[in-house]
């Protein structure tokens, strides 16, 4: 009956307009404060998340900013307002290259001053490692041929580095054809030596030393000049000077790794020499250190070189470009770096040699186009010198000792000027390990 008389009372029309009486009046109420109550809630818990993900993100700022002065209290610190503006946004066009843990973009700040800009692409705890690894190693060595880090990052979220920019791209980019005219043979014999040089600093010169671990041809870069420039920290380690090698699971990129490291996870300086050895077939075949569109027992260029400078065939190998029958010296020099290659491609590490010996020997191989003559002048032979293979019917000259770095120098120039680098297309990195985020590519706009 009660019922009864609160549905008389209460029906949906009365409750709508609210004419239902006293009962139903407190009910409304009551559920007018529970929902009140409940957004209440809401908006409180909404406001600790925030506090919550600001402070966390503080926090994390503030630790990164903490490890980052551990790393070194030397690299400066640049905006991300004034990146941003260096990048135009980080547009697409900007971009120079991409890798597994970020993109590069060509920058330009307001003083003219071009830069590479390393934008890290996951912020994950081993993303961080890379970039502490990075600025602790590159803050801590100076050689002309390391690539040199000059500031990052970490507002915004973001972790970034800031380069030094390489106008020449990648060594890789030229010995594929992908940045114009091949390099000639003492352009690349040239590059090979700076590079074993950078990497005996980081094995001899540094204390406790560095290994790369990521010696490739797409991490070499090349400056205004065609100087070599060694890049990519991301994968390097310190080594303990008390062993001699370290253990670790073995990264780098396939076609490059040394296979006793691969199989025994001890790194040492002659993983980086083995690294190297394929560098060098690279620079003499232009092939590349892994391509399956080879045939079956040619994809890895590291065992084709073996078996080819192993068998005394190495003609069958050199890269067209060269024509190594020209002179004499063109295909004695290319032999001997052909062998250093080979001893360097040893499956045991104790049987290559140190990155010192390869330094020297190259550098030998170098000087030894330069042939003293009675009168205590040094002749040089035509095609050693040669910026193309029209340039290649000069007549031998003859020059002062003194005089060697400014014909290295100027006929590097004459490369230049015979290898316009494009302003339109971006370069992209090979696939390949973690550390795949290597530097340069074109002429900013």
């Amino acid at each position: 009956m009660l019922v009864s008389k609160f549905n008389q009372r209460c029906n949906p029309t009365r409750y709508m307009t609210g004419d239902c009486g006293g009962s139903t009046s407190r009910y409304g109420v009551l559920v007018g404060g529970i929902i009140a109550g409940a957004s209440a809630m809401a908006a409180l818990v909404l406001v600790c998340c925030f506090i919550k993900r600001h402070s966390s993100s503080m926090r994390k700022r503030k630790s990164m900013r903490r490890l980052l002065c551990e790393a070194s209290c030397t690299v400066p610190l640049y905006s991300y307002k004034d990146i941003e503006k260096a990048t135009n946004g980080f547009s697409e066009d900007q971009i120079l290259g991409t890798g597994a843990y970020g993109t590069v973009y060509a920058g330009k700040f307001s003083n003219h001053r071009l830069v590479a800009v390393k934008k890290i692409k996951n912020r994950d705890h081993d993303s961080i490692e890379q970039v502490i690894n990075e600025i602790r190693l590159l803050s801590s060595v100076s050689h002309p041929n390391l690539v040199r880090l000059l500031g990052c990052c970490v507002e915004q979220g973001e972790q970034i580095l800031v380069y030094e920019y390489m106008p020449h791209g990648t060594l890789a980019q030229h010995l594929q054809r992908e940045r114009g005219p091949a390099l000639p043979w003492t352009v690349r014999l040239a590059i090979a030596t700076e590079t074993a040089k950078a990497i005996a600093y980081l094995h001899s010169a540094v204390h406790p030393p560095i290994y790369h671990r990521d010696i490739k041809s797409s991490n070499i870069l090349l400056d205004f000049n065609y100087n070599s420039k060694v890049a990519d920290f991301g994968l390097s380690r310190m080594g303990m000077t008390e062993t001699s090698h370290i253990s670790t699971a073995p990264q780098g990129t396939p076609g490059y790794v040394d296979p006793q490291y691969h199989q025994n996870f001890h790194l040492s300086d002659k993983s980086d020499v083995y690294s190297f050895g394929v560098v060098l077939v690279e620079i003499i075949t232009a092939l590349k250190a892994v391509d399956f569109s080879r045939a079956q027992s040619e994809v890895n260029l590291a065992a084709l070189a073996i078996d080819k400078i192993g068998g005394g065939r190495v003609e069958e190998i050199i890269d067209p470009y060269l024509e190594p029958h020209r002179d004499a010296w063109t295909l004695a020099s290319i032999r001997k770096v052909a062998e250093l290659a080979f001893r360097c491609l040893a499956f045991h590490r104790d049987m290559r040699p140190s990155m010192i010996e390869v330094a020297d020997e190259l550098e030998q191989i170098k000087l030894s186009g330069w042939a003293p003559t009675d009168d205590g002048m040094f002749l040089s032979t035509a095609s050693s010198f040669c910026s193309s293979p029209s340039s290649c019917n000069e007549k031998p000259r003859a020059a002062s000792k003194s005089k060697r770095l400014v014909l290295v120098n100027s006929m590097r120039e004459e490369a230049e000027v015979e290898s316009p680098v494009s302003v339109q297309d971006p370069w992209f990195s090979e696939q390949s390990s973690p550390s795949a985020n290597s530097l340069l590519g074109n002429v900013i706009h």
